[in-house]
């Protein structure tokens, strides 16, 4: 069975917020009607939502009001990143 594949949304964008750029990824799996949101600071650094959307447009306006309420620091946030062990 091949691996499906993976649709995303016009509606992903790059935006800056205070001077930082952030890439706003709204995707799902070809067999799923449910949409991922995921954020992603110029560092690399990944913020991901635990719930999914019932559409696109829905997971836009979440992370803009994410963006509205909690600021740059909804992604910058240096407490909540797991580090990978060095080996």
């Amino acid at each position: 069975m091949p691996d499906p594949q993976i649709i995303t949304s016009a509606l992903s964008t790059r935006i800056m917020v205070e001077g930082h750029k952030l890439q706003i990824k709204i995707f799902r799996l070809e067999h799923e009607t449910t949409w991922t949101l995921e954020v992603v600071d110029e560092d690399g650094t990944s913020t991901v939502w635990n719930d999914s959307f019932e559409t696109d447009r829905v997971a836009l306006k979440v992370v803009f009001k994410t963006i509205e309420e909690e600021g740059l620091s909804a992604f910058r946030d240096t407490d909540n990143i797991v580090a990978f062990p060095e080996h």
